[in-house]
């Protein structure tokens, strides 16, 4: 094998178990398959109630023994239930309803594991637009904010719209029934997008011209943000969406499972690494974190390239705030709060590198689903959710030491 002048292999000359090992993200795949091992052996049993109301458009035949149920719906598809999987008709509902008690894992449970996928695209969504912020060089401590503001403008535009449908005054309104899927998601994904990239572009022209730290002008946006958050609805939740926005949609139903959130997650990391590795603005953002004054000089527009680059972080913020909309029905005034330890930590996580130049959209989404992992583990071990903060300091603290480690031991793995 052909050796680099230092006597050690380049780059293009590892091996592919090599290149495999020196990844971020491998170490985080591994880490994340051995916590959800761990987390199935040792994380118990839970009784879980399973009820099915059997609507008066279907048809029930008992046999005689009362060992099997036959549900007929209105197209002519039948679901037998059994006895002996723990089935029993009781009383309830038009012609009764199913019931049945079992004992599952905590974690592997079906509804468990999508609602952690739910969760972590909350914040994943964010981590990816933070991983690019980082990879410049820079911070973005406002986004929990920006969610939170993003939030309350989509909220109150969702809760009038669905007002002038049903045509009652605004407060007046109900979630049922009012306005199509079509026009809510255009008003719901458009004004908390719109307003997500409103003060993410506040935040890139203010340190652009300013020529102030990312650090102070994100901080005093967090601040000033979340104290506008609570001035328009005088610290008062806003619900009463659209159904065709809520069940229609973000929370969507399918064979039990909400599966919109994780595959917006998921289109969104797909987006990301396209951008970053993929386009002039991905390379440009590599350049500028790497070294910004060789990046000015090579005639890139480093200015307007930051402030893309901050635009895309509130507009993300804002995609999250609108899942968050459409998931739980109504926006809090404490929306997000802390959020933004938690899209640092799954950013750094993740591997992006504080000091600029390195990260990955793949790396930002498993760092998310790490953390989550980490909380859900916490809740199913019935450790005390104080040390929540605790856990999530010492991981950001602990992935920024093993990453200056690794660069010191395989200097030409980066």
């Amino acid at each position: 094998m052909r050796r680099s002048d230092s006597g050690s292999a380049g780059p293009s000359e590892r091996s592919l178990f090599s290149r495999l090992f020196l990844a971020q993200e491998s170490g985080l795949v591994l880490v994340i398959v051995l916590l959800m091992i761990s987390l199935t052996i040792w994380g118990g049993t839970k009784p879980k109630v399973e009820r099915l109301p059997i609507p008066d458009s279907s048809t029930l035949v008992t046999s005689p023994d009362n060992s099997q149920f036959t549900v007929t719906d209105a197209q002519g598809d039948e679901r037998v239930f059994s006895a002996a999987d723990g089935w029993e008709l009781r009383g309830g509902g038009p012609k009764g309803t199913l019931f049945r008690s079992r004992e599952v894992n905590k974690f592997l449970d079906i509804d468990n594991l999508f609602l952690q996928l739910v969760y972590a695209s909350f914040i994943a969504i964010m981590a990816v637009g933070m991983t690019a912020v980082i990879v410049t060089g820079g911070i973005d401590l406002s986004v929990g904010s920006i969610y939170a503001v993003a939030a309350l403008f989509g909220a109150m535009a969702l809760h009038w719209l669905q007002a002038s449908a049903l045509g009652v005054p605004y407060g007046a309104a109900r979630s049922a029934g009012g306005a199509g899927l079509a026009v809510s998601l255009l008003v719901g994904v458009g004004v908390c997008g719109g307003v997500g990239a409103i003060c993410g572009f506040l935040n890139g022209a203010m340190i652009v011209g300013l020529r102030v730290h990312p650090f102070i002008i994100t901080l005093g946006m967090m601040a000033a943000l979340r104290g506008l958050v609570a001035i328009p609805t005088r610290a008062q939740s806003v619900g009463d969406f659209p159904e065709a926005f809520t069940r229609g949609f973000f929370k969507l139903n399918v064979a039990g499972i909400n599966p919109v959130p994780p595959l917006i997650m998921l289109v969104v990391a797909i987006a990301g690494a396209f951008i970053m590795g993929r386009t002039v603005l991905g390379r440009r953002v590599y350049a500028i974190g790497g070294n910004e004054t060789a990046a000015t000089y090579a005639g890139i527009p480093v200015g307007r390239v930051k402030i893309i680059i901050y635009t895309l972080m509130g507009m993300l913020a804002g995609l999250s705030a609108c899942l968050y909309l459409g998931y739980l029905g109504a926006a809090e005034t404490a929306a997000g709060t802390g959020y933004e330890l938690k899209v640092i930590a799954a950013t750094v996580i993740g591997g992006a590198s504080l000091s600029g130049g390195r990260g990955t959209a793949l790396g930002a989404v498993l760092g998310a689903l790490l953390i989550q992992l980490i909380e859900n583990g916490m809740i199913i071990l019935e450790v005390n959710q104080n040390y929540v903060q605790i856990v999530m300091g010492a991981a950001i603290i602990i992935a920024v030491v093993l990453d200056q480690l690794k660069m010191r031991l395989f200097p030409l793995g980066r």
